[in-house]
């Protein structure tokens, strides 16, 4: 009975063991894999402004936050750069009537992503290792419970991936930029906007608002979402090219 109870915390040891060696090996393998910054940035619709004569090439440039985070004042001079280095010979002015073209930014989110946000931004994800303890617990279930190995298994496994991950991370950060940008028409030219506004008024009842205007500006929409991925990642690491990429991005539509 004793000899039987040694060979059974015999092999739970020596799984621990493998289970550590193969955390060691996961932790090592992210460490080398994302020791490298990677930001990318993508756009939900590209945007194609008319082309103008040069003289025309001016836009005026609106960026605002809610994010405490988000530094306004580096971005705004990103996208000045961006623009001052582009071939188009596009400007940024100050002066928002005497622009031709008006782009206004409203930067929703900057911060970490979650697993999910992260999966459905860079269609990626984390595998965790419970699968592998579960695994290993089932090999170890050779005792009068059938189900006390997997779960012991399962529980070592994680504890041991947290030790072994404690100082590894892979951290993604997530900058989401809505984008409008409007563009005088040409002289004659009017463009009719109609907005259906419903509004509820009380527990059981709805107000329904037809507007219809007549501008002279026609209106582009669009979002960019700039994701930056390295093993422990701090902010002030990516933000600069972050910045810059979504920059880049923007000055494109033009």
């Amino acid at each position: 009975m004793l000899m039987s109870r040694y060979k059974h915390w015999g092999k739970l040891l020596g799984i621990a063991t493998l289970l550590a060696i193969l955390s060691g090996c996961a932790a090592t393998q992210i460490a080398i894999s994302k020791r490298h910054l990677d930001v990318e940035t993508k756009t939900s619709t590209a945007i194609f402004v008319d082309e103008v004569p040069r003289a025309k090439r001016t836009v005026y440039v609106s960026v605002r936050s809610g994010v405490m985070e988000f530094d306004r004042r580096a971005f705004k001079r990103f996208i000045k750069e961006q623009f001052a280095q582009s071939d188009e010979g596009y400007t940024v002015v100050d002066d928002p009537d005497a622009a031709h073209f008006t782009m206004s930014v409203y930067v929703l989110n900057l911060e970490k992503a979650s697993p999910t946000a992260a999966e459905s931004a860079l269609n990626q994800g984390y595998v965790g290792t419970m699968v592998a303890g579960a695994a290993a617990g089932a090999v170890i279930s050779r005792n009068r419970n059938p189900y006390a190995g997997a779960a012991a298994g399962g529980l070592l496994a994680a504890g041991i991936s947290t030790i072994a991950n404690a100082a590894v991370k892979d951290v993604t950060y997530m900058l989401v930029a809505d984008v409008q940008i409007k563009e005088k028409t040409r002289q004659g030219v009017i463009v009719r906007k109609d907005t259906k506004i419903n509004t509820r008024v009380s527990d059981d009842g709805t107000s329904t608002q037809q507007v219809s205007e007549a501008l002279g500006r026609k209106e582009y929409r669009t979002r960019i979402v700039t994701t930056a991925n390295k093993v422990n990642l701090k902010l002030a690491e990516a933000q600069d090219l972050m910045f810059k990429k979504t920059a880049y991005a923007m000055a494109g539509f033009f």
